[in-house]
């Protein structure tokens, strides 16, 4: 069977989120099993990318209304990624430094899944199935069922994954020319609330949609930003597969970024020099419990409440706590200001760093993960596989993979998103911390758990294998 991912990100090459994270990782356990994935991804203007080698494989040109854009399909000539690559390098509208945000976003998603498609039509081998992720591969779908340009594609399965339905892809019917002619009697596929939305005809027009957690996919059916009926009437298409972590990569004894790589025997020592470092190199105190947060700092993260989630806490509990992330820039602001009030025992880094990440999974104590929505998270799997305990809002994929102390679990949990909940899972957070030898043997549980891709891909097989 060959597999087909489209999708904006694909880590190492291109990562904003967990996105990037899961297309980087599932197809190589996919191929694993032996099930020939391939990803196909923008090619960017990025030093990773540049790095590449390629060769050229395919050209043709992309119509966008009046417009008319010339690209090429590069194979990418390498197997250290575990799955082959390619990527559409279009000059003008895909060859960019970053991923999203532009102004012409719309035009560039369109262009990017239009020459996906010219480039399959045009091949004598064709994929099986085509998966798509997010809204911004939400038009393949509608275009391969509808569009008689793309009539050789049309009994090709495709298979939708929502990584997080806040995101839709909405546009005007302006732009309703950038898509190739089709019976205009079906435009109800591609409309919801008066405007084109890329994910609700995905939803529609899919075969299959996935969630990257069973407890996503039940919280959709009543909070999906707008699309609450639509996914209630396609459930019988929808099912949530957790998402997995690469084992490979996320290793404790093989980590090139850690200060000290560690294993079972030498957890303790290992954590802890990871931890000096981390103290050293903010101005903290080793001695104390650090708390620590990674991701970006917007409202679905709980980001919003962190400056003073961190200004209660510093104020009644003697610990230290590190942020690293980035996003609304008045929370950056405010996070930058409690270092005032407590330059001893608080620092963050505004921005992205993964060394500095991978070092904070290894040294740090406990993980603040207050999301307001997690769709899967991975955060709080990177933090077991190194045994760093989460402090999770019982949501989505954190509800899935974190199980209470309490409940004779491995995690701290609350329910609401306020600063009371959470500097009260804090503060058991440092009850917790208190009694070491308890600490340690959880953190020796932890570490064992096992979130690789093995179990998730198995369960992809099985789906793809259905659509045959």
């Amino acid at each position: 069977m060959k597999v087909l991912y489209t999708s904006l990100e694909c880590y190492p090459l291109a990562k904003v989120g967990g996105l990037g994270d899961v297309v980087g990782s599932l197809p190589k356990y996919l191929n694993e099993l032996g099930c020939n994935t391939e990803v196909i991804l923008p090619y960017y203007d990025n030093d990773k990318v540049h790095q590449l080698v390629c060769e050229d494989v395919f050209s043709e040109t992309i119509n966008l209304g009046i417009h008319h854009y010339d690209f090429t399909i590069k194979k990418v000539i390498s197997s250290e990624f575990g799955f082959q690559i390619y990527l559409v390098y279009q000059k003008e509208l895909l060859f960019r430094p970053n991923v999203y945000s532009y102004d012409d976003d719309t035009e560039r998603f369109i262009a990017f899944q239009l020459a996906i498609l010219i480039w399959l039509r045009n091949q004598e081998i064709k994929p099986d199935v085509i998966h798509c992720h997010d809204h911004h591969t939400g038009l393949i779908p509608f275009l391969v069922s509808q569009v008689p340009a793309f009539q050789e594609l049309i009994d090709i399965p495709t298979v939708l994954t929502i990584h997080n339905a806040q995101y839709q892809g909405w546009f005007s019917y302006d732009k309703l020319d950038y898509i190739p002619q089709f019976d205009l009697h079906n435009i109800g596929l591609l409309d919801w609330d008066q405007c084109i939305n890329p994910l609700a005809t995905a939803i529609k027009c899919a075969w299959r949609v996935t969630t990257v957690s069973p407890s996503y996919m039940e919280e959709l059916q009543s909070q999906a930003n707008g699309l609450e009926g639509l996914l209630h009437h396609e459930k019988d298409k929808c099912v949530g597969i957790l998402n997995g972590i690469d084992h490979t990569i996320w290793n404790t004894e093989t980590d090139p970024m850690m200060i000290k790589n560690y294993g079972d025997k030498n957890i303790v020592s290992g954590r802890k020099a990871n931890k000096k470092w981390l103290c050293d190199e903010f101005g903290l105190d080793v001695e104390k419990p650090l708390f620590a947060f990674i991701g970006r700092l917007v409202y679905e993260k709980g980001a919003d409440l962190l400056p003073d989630i961190c200004l209660e806490t510093l104020r009644n509990l003697d610990v230290n706590i590190l942020i690293l992330g980035s996003g609304d820039h008045q929370v950056e602001n405010r996070l930058r200001s409690v270092k005032e009030e407590f330059p001893d025992s608080y620092n963050t880094y505004i921005g992205y760093d993964e060394k500095l990440s991978h070092i904070i999974y290894a040294g740090a104590d406990f993980l603040l993960m207050p999301s307001r929505v997690e769709p899967c998270g991975l955060n709080q799997m990177y933090a077991l596989r190194y045994g760093l305990i989460p402090i999770v809002r019982r949501i989505g994929g954190l509800k899935d993979t974190i199980i209470d102390i309490g409940d004779d679990g491995f995690g701290i949990c609350h329910d609401q998103v306020n600063v009371q909940d959470v500097y009260n899972s804090i503060k058991r957070g440092v009850e917790f911390y208190e009694n070491q030898k308890y600490y340690r043997e959880k953190q020796k549980e932890i570490v064992k758990i096992d979130h690789s891709w093995n179990n998730s891909a198995s369960k992809y097989i099985e789906l793809y294998k259905s659509l045959k």
